[in-house]
């Protein structure tokens, strides 16, 4: 009986749901788990990255030069601590050898749900990764050479911002030649920009002169990301130049060609998802930037170097710059530096997707649930683009009612293409229907859902956020794909009130998209899937009334 055999088949359906959860549970519990490595001294070497091996000669040697360069050698140092600094934004280890940031951990934000008391790690350098932010002096009088770089004294190995208090200051210190040195790094409460100073006390009779260089170090480890169905967000380097407000790089770019520049100002980047580093120089001074490859190993250099300080004899001079180290928050990258928030990348519509993001947060200001955020935006997005999405099903509505007719005439004319044609043209001006008005209206509203598409992807906001009660993360796929479904089923409702196209195999092709569109969309993040539901429901409910309008007879 049909009861019985569709029971069947449901059934049928309902276990192969299950054993799909299930693999796909197999396949997450293979994944690495994010485990919090250990930051490796300098001077340990068993301790050493692989495969970058980054040996205190070979660190060495990926310093930038400056323009006026007098190196004096010196052997590398060993056996440097490393300084432990907390805020309540950042997680820090400098090493003295240098004076490098090392490690960057980020306390508001988790590595993953599973481990929430394991910060996420945007810096570190460990025996399987490398990801450094270096800095220091060059040039006749300059700190850091080919042939070594300078240990740093701190008079203590633990900083922490106490309770009331916004900023926390942290100096090494260096007995160097004709000139006392204090590396100070400033953090502030709720900020992840933190200041570089070199404060020079010249003792000497002669003038000091030397170059600050900042420096990002990282090897081409791609991390874990769950950005959807064939989508890889960008992962390499970005500048700000007199030419391109923001040009990005890959590690494949940097690796065909060097890069070199010179701006007023500027900074140099490194991107991933949802998170960024960057060095932002004196953004009065003309400082040069650079990217590189390490020759012979798998590490990437993006620097800066600002212009030659002199500080005459018995006076006092300061070298300085900032570094953020922290999640792609636009509006703190705007006021860092200009176009620093471009890193945000929303692709060539970000004119369209800035302002999108803007009525999302504001919307977040109301709600305080992403979820419903999302969910408004697409009204709201929907209610601007009613007239057009009008247009559009009423085409649709009249070419669905003209069905019949249309059949008619294959039945009549089918085997002469050139009388088909010139019949079809006849129905189409008594009826006053064309097909192509229907196409044009939504090509008009594509660019904006594009946009709000990569404004979802790149809001580093959705990461770890939970909604409603299974969804405990719009950033990452479904896990029990409802939504997906959901989808799926609201695509094939809509196809369901399109005509049908003339040719079979195109008909054919059109019933399985939504199939094709709900595997693709099971592995895109729930705050992408729940935007198309929502702008997949709102179309449905417009275009069933101006279908049922149009059957009725009405216009």
């Amino acid at each position: 009986m049909d009861w019985q055999r569709n029971l069947l088949l449901l059934a049928m359906a309902a276990v192969t749901f299950m054993l799909f959860l299930e693999w796909d549970k197999f396949q997450q519990r293979r994944q690495p788990v994010p485990v919090a490595e250990t930051t490796t001294l300098s001077s340990a070497p068993t301790a050493l990255p692989t495969p970058a091996v980054d040996t205190p000669a070979a660190a060495a040697s990926d310093l930038p030069s400056a323009d006026d360069t007098s190196i004096e050698r010196r052997p590398a140092a060993t056996g440097a601590p490393l300084i432990s600094v907390k805020t309540d934004s950042l997680d820090v280890l400098i090493d003295t050898h240098g004076g490098d940031i090392v490690k960057v951990a980020l306390p508001r934000h988790m590595a993953s749900l599973d481990t929430p008391d394991i910060p996420f790690e945007l810096l570190n350098r460990t025996q399987s990764h490398i990801y450094v932010a270096e800095s220091g002096l060059l040039g006749p009088n300059g700190t850091d050479t080919t042939a070594g770089r300078p240990v740093f004294n701190a008079a203590q190995t633990n900083y922490q911002l106490g309770d009331g208090e916004d900023e926390l200051v942290v100096d090494l210190t260096l007995r160097h030649e004709q000139a006392d040195i204090v590396k100070r790094f400033t953090f502030r409460r709720g900020d992840y920009l933190v200041g570089l100073e070199y404060l020079v006390d010249n003792r000497g009779d002669q003038p000091w002169r030397a170059n600050l260089f900042g420096q990002i170090k990282r090897d081409s480890m791609q991390p874990p990301v769950s950005a959807g169905f064939g989508v890889q967000p960008f992962l390499g380097a970005a500048l700000h130049t007199n030419e391109e407000n923001y040009i990005k790089y890959s590690f494949d770019d940097i690796q065909d060609e060097s890069v070199k520049a010179s701006n007023t100002g500027g900074w140099v980047a490194m991107i991933q998802h949802y998170f960024l580093s960057a060095w932002i120089p004196n953004p009065d001074a003309q400082n040069s930037f650079s990217l590189r490859k390490s020759a012979g190993r798998d590490l990437y250099l993006m620097s800066f170097t600002s212009p030659q300080v002199e500080v005459p004899p018995a006076t006092q001079g300061t070298l300085a710059a900032s570094l953020y180290a922290g999640p792609k928050d636009v509006y703190r990258l705007e006021e860092i530096s200009p176009y620093l928030d471009l890193t945000v990348d929303y692709g060539w519509l970000w004119w369209i997707a800035k302002p999108l993001f803007w009525v999302l947060n504001w919307i977040y200001g109301f709600v305080s649930s992403w979820g419903w955020s999302i969910i408004i935006l697409t009204i709201i997005v929907k209610a601007i683009f009613f007239p057009l999405s009008a247009t559009s099903y009423k085409s649709m509505a009249k070419m669905r009612k003209l069905q019949p007719q249309m059949m008619d005439l294959k039945e009549r004319y089918g085997d002469n293409r050139q009388k088909m044609s010139e019949e079809v043209m006849k129905l189409y001006k008594k009826e006053g229907a064309n097909p192509l008005s229907g196409c044009l209206p939504i090509l008009i509203q594509m660019p904006v859902f594009i946009a709000l598409y990569w404004v979802l992807l790149e809001s580093v906001e959705l990461r770890h956020t939970p909604f409603l009660g299974w969804i405990d993360d719009l950033s990452v796929k479904d896990p029990f794909f409802i939504l997906p479904l959901i989808m799926g089923l609201t695509m094939w409702i809509q196809q369901k009130l399109n005509p049908a196209p003339p040719d079979p195999m195109q008909a054919k092709i059109m019933q399985m998209m939504p199939f094709v569109f709900t595997l693709m969309f099971m592995w895109f993040p729930a705050g992408l899937v729940l935007y198309w539901v929502v702008n997949n429901t709102l179309s449905i409910a417009q275009q069933y009334v101006i279908t049922k309008q149009i059957e009725a007879g009405g216009t």
